[in-house]
C-alpha cells in the first residue's frame, strides 16, 4: 500500500506469517529446511568450522542423528544420543561435555546434508 505520493507504508498492511520459531531468527516457517554455517570445532572432523549444513525441522529424529537443539537459551549443533529414554547432545570432540535436553521438543531440526564447494565435500545424512 502506498499513500498519495507512492511511498510504501508497512504499518498500513497486515501480513499473516506461518508458524515461525522466533528463537532461530531466520524467518523461515517451522516446516521449511534452512541452512546454517558451523561455527567452532566441536563437531570436527565431520563438520569443520565454516561448513554449511542443511537442517530439516520435519526430519526423522533418532539416536545418532545430527541435530540443532535448544539448550539453556541457545541453539547448539550436536549429535543426538538417546539412552534409557533420556536425550543428550554430544559433541564429536571429546573435550566437550554431554548435555541433557528435555526431549524431542527441544530439537529444532535434523541435519540432512553437509554442503561443500566440491562434490567430495558434500554428504547426505538421511
Amino acid at each position: 500500500m502506498s499513500d498519495a505520493y507512492g511511498i510504501f507504508d508497512p504499518k498500513r498492511i497486515r501480513v499473516e506469517t506461518p508458524d515461525v520459531d522466533p528463537g532461530m531468527g531466520s524467518g523461515c516457517a517451522t516446516s521449511e529446511p534452512f541452512a546454517l554455517r558451523v561455527l567452532g570445532d566441536s563437531m570436527s572432523p565431520e563438520f569443520e568450522h565454516g561448513v554449511i549444513i542443511i537442517v530439516d525441522p520435519a526430519g526423522h529424529v533418532e539416536s545418532g542423528s545430527y541435530v540443532v537443539a535448544r539448550h539453556e537459551e541457545e541453539y547448539l549443533f550436536r549429535q543426538l544420543l538417546i539412552e534409557e529414554g533420556r536425550y543428550y547432545l554430544v559433541a564429536l570432540k571429546d573435550d566437550h561435555r554431554k548435555l541433557e535436553i528435555s526431549g524431542v521438543d527441544a530439537i529444532a531440526g535434523v541435519v540432512t546434508q553437509r554442503a561443500g564447494t566440491r562434490r567430495s565435500q558434500r554428504k547426505h545424512y538421511v
